[in-house]
């Protein structure tokens, strides 16, 4: 499960109280003063769920989600702002956002909404897990070779094999093989 958090907010203040609280609850925080600075290393990081100020000198928040998006970086994203207008709301939710919240930010509110992002990384990399144990079984591995082709457990791949099957309706790997085939296929 992820617990990284990536804070990108010009007031130092902020940054600083918001940190404390996040480590407070056992999350891993790390805060950026510029959105410039975020950006070069952004891929370079492990995905965690973001809170960007929408207010910021050279790149807005909203901005810097676009640019990270642009990079293929999709991460759960959470705006604070002391100047929302309906526009940004609109704006933020149309990228995707998880909250957008008013500051002074409320703080379950805030812890919320990281832990819904949270969860929605988690979810992603359980579907990833999956069609990568996927593309493995229908090449005609078995769960010992695609766990060690993937550094994972049999017992872990043996889970994966489960939740694929119970989606498919099958546990079948000949029909798991066809819809595989049938995806590849499609348009």
């Amino acid at each position: 499960m992820s617990n990284f958090v990536y804070l990108v907010d010009d007031n130092e203040a902020v940054r600083k109280a918001l940190s404390l609280l996040l480590e407070t609850v056992g999350l891993n925080v790390k805060a950026f003063a510029a959105p410039e600075v975020f950006l070069a290393q952004a891929a370079s990081l492990p995905a965690g769920c973001l809170i960007l100020d929408i207010r910021m000198p050279v790149i807005s928040g909203l901005k810097l989600q676009e640019k990270l998006g642009a990079q293929g970086i999709n991460w759960p994203t959470v705006i604070i702002s002391g100047h929302g207008d309906i526009e940004a709301y609109r704006r933020a939710f149309r990228n995707g956002v998880v909250d957008f919240l008013s500051k002074p930010v409320d703080e379950q509110d805030l812890i919320d909404a990281i832990q819904k992002g949270h969860a929605a990384l988690d979810a992603r990399a359980q579907i990833s897990a999956e069609r990568e144990v996927l593309e493995m079984l229908v090449k005609g591995l078995s769960s010992k070779q695609i766990a060690g082709a993937l550094g994972l457990s049999p017992r872990t791949v043996e889970s994966h094999r489960a939740a694929i099957a119970a989606k498919a309706g099958t546990s079948s790997t000949a029909e798991l093989t066809r819809y595989w085939l049938e995806a590849q296929a499609a348009p």
